[in-house]
C-alpha cells in the first residue's frame, strides 16, 4: 500500500502531520478520475499477492460493510485503518478497492486482553520540529498502542437515551410474584386463617423495587409475538429534554433503560420472566423493548486536539451540543456520560471521538475542553463519554469531530 507521509488513520481519529483533518459536513469537492471512477483519494495500485480485496458500489458505508465482513458493524475502525488512504472514514466512493481479508478482534477480546495486560501504553508527547506550526499535533509515528474499549458495558446498558417525546413501547411489566406474596388473612372459629380471596388493592406487594432475580409479569405473550428466551430491556420515560442553546427548543424525551428481563415462558396473552440485571429499582408498570446487543466501541487515544490550535468560531457555527446528561449533574468531567444533538441521521457513528468546546468572550478564540467518544447513536441524538478533560464540562458545550 502506497505510505502517506505524516498520515495516521486510527480508529477513532484521523491526524496530519500538517495539521488535524476534520470529518467534513459536505462531502470533498477536490475529486479526480481513477481508472474509470471518480474518487476524493489516492487508492492503491496494487495489493500484496492472494488479498481479498472488495470494490465499494453505491450505498456501502464502512459500518454495513464491518457488519458483512466481520459479522460485527462496531468493528468498522479496523476496516478503516487497513485502508488508509481513506483520509475520512464518512466518505467512500464506488469504484475504490477495500482490502477485507484482516484479522479482526472483537470489542469483548479486546476488553479481556486489556484487562489481563493492565492498562494500555500510552504514548508520551513526541519532539516536534522547530518549525512546525502546528506544535504538539500527533504525528504517524505516535499512535498510542492497540485499541482499547472507550467505554463499559455498563455505560451502555445501564445509561439511557434521548428519543421522540411520545415513544411508545411494546410490552410492560404489569406484575411480580411479590405481589401475591402479601399475608392475607382471614378470621374462623379456630383462629386466624389463609385465604384466597385477594381483596388487597391491585399492585400492593410486599416489594416495589425490583431487582436481579425477581420474577415478573409482562402483559405480552404468544399473540404478542414473544418467546422464551427473548430478552427484553425495561425503559423508564423521564424528563423533556429541552435544547440549552436554542431557547429551550424541545429535543426530546429522556429514557432511563433499567435493566432486563429475559422470558421464561409464555402463555396465550401474558409471559412470566426473570430479571437478569437491574441497574436501578425496578417498578411494576415499567415498559420493555426487545433488547439489542450494543457492543463497546473500540479506539486508540491520541492525543488531544492542542489548546494552542483550537477550532475558530466559524467552524463551530453549526456545532453539535452536549444538550443532557446522565443523572442530571451539572459539572462534568472524565468518565461522565452524555448526550448530543447528533445521531445516526447526521452521521454520527459509535467511536466517533469529538473535540469539547466551550465559547470565549467576543473575539478571542474557543476554549478547548477535553474530547468526548460516541457510545451509542440513535437516529437524532447519540450517547457518549468524556473520556479526556482540561476543566469541568456544562450543557451547551460545544463539539468537533476530530
Amino acid at each position: 500500500m502506497t505510505e502517506l507521509r505524516g498520515f495516521l488513520a486510527t480508529s477513532i481519529s484521523v491526524v496530519l502531520a500538517t495539521g488535524v483533518l476534520v470529518a467534513a459536513e459536505t462531502p470533498p469537492q477536490d475529486l479526480h478520475l481513477v481508472g474509470d471512477h471518480w474518487t476524493a483519494w489516492n487508492p492503491p495500485e496494487s495489493f500484496p499477492d492472494g488479498a481479498t480485496v472488495y470494490t465499494i458500489v453505491p450505498g456501502d458505508t464502512l459500518w454495513d460493510l464491518a457488519g458483512r465482513f466481520y459479522g460485527d458493524p462496531y468493528l468498522w475502525p479496523q476496516l478503516w485503518e487497513q485502508n488508509r488512504y481513506i483520509l475520512d472514514a464518512h466518505w467512500i466512493y464506488p469504484g475504490d478497492p477495500l482490502l477485507i481479508d484482516v484479522e479482526v478482534t472483537g470489542a469483548d477480546e479486546y476488553a479481556e486482553s486489556v484487562a489481563d495486560a493492565g492498562e494500555a501504553p500510552v504514548a508520551g508527547p513526541g519532539e516536534p520540529a522547530e518549525d512546525d506550526p502546528f506544535r504538539g499535533v500527533l504525528a504517524a509515528d505516535e499512535a498510542a498502542g492497540p485499541p482499547v474499549p472507550l467505554g463499559a458495558e455498563s455505560d451502555i446498558y445501564c445509561s439511557g437515551f434521548v428519543g421522540a417525546p411520545d415513544q411508545s413501547f411494546p410490552y410492560a411489566l404489569i406484575g411480580s410474584e411479590h405481589g401475591a406474596l402479601r399475608p392475607r388473612l382471614g378470621t374462623s372459629a379456630g383462629g386466624w386463617r389463609s385465604t384466597t380471596t385477594f381483596d388487597a388493592p391491585r399492585g400492593d406487594s410486599v416489594r416495589y423495587d425490583l431487582a436481579t432475580g425477581d420474577v415478573v409479569y409482562l402483559d405480552g405473550g404468544v399473540v404478542a409475538g414473544l418467546d422464551p428466551g427473548q430478552v427484553l430491556e425495561i425503559v423508564v420515560p423521564g424528563e423533556l429534554v429541552r435544547h440549552p442553546l436554542d431557547r429551550g427548543a424541545l429535543v426530546g424525551r429522556y429514557y432511563d433503560t433499567r435493566g432486563r428481563v429475559r422470558i421464561l415462558s409464555v402463555q396465550e396473552e401474558t409471559a412470566i420472566g426473570e430479571i437478569l440485571e437491574s441497574c436501578d429499582a425496578i417498578r411494576v408498570g415499567s415498559e420493555l423493548r426487545l433488547f439489542e446487543t450494543r457492543p463497546v466501541p473500540l479506539g486508540r487515544q491520541t492525543r488531544m486536539r492542542p489548546l494552542n490550535f483550537p477550532a475558530s468560531m466559524a467552524e463551530l457555527a453549526d456545532a453539535p451540543v452536549i444538550v443532557w446528561s446522565e443523572d442530571r449533574v451539572v459539572s462534568m468531567g472524565q468518565g461522565n456520560l452524555v448526550y448530543i444533538d447528533r445521531g445516526a441521521a447526521e452521521d454520527v457513528l459509535p467511536g466517533d471521538v469529538f473535540t469539547i468546546y466551550r465559547k470565549n468572550e467576543p473575539g478571542l478564540p474557543p476554549v478547548v475542553l477535553g474530547e468526548l467518544a460516541v457510545l451509542t447513536v440513535e437516529d437524532h441524538t447519540a450517547l457518549g463519554r468524556i473520556v479526556e478533560s482540561r476543566y469541568s464540562v456544562y450543557l451547551g458545550d460545544l463539539l468537533d469531530r476530530k
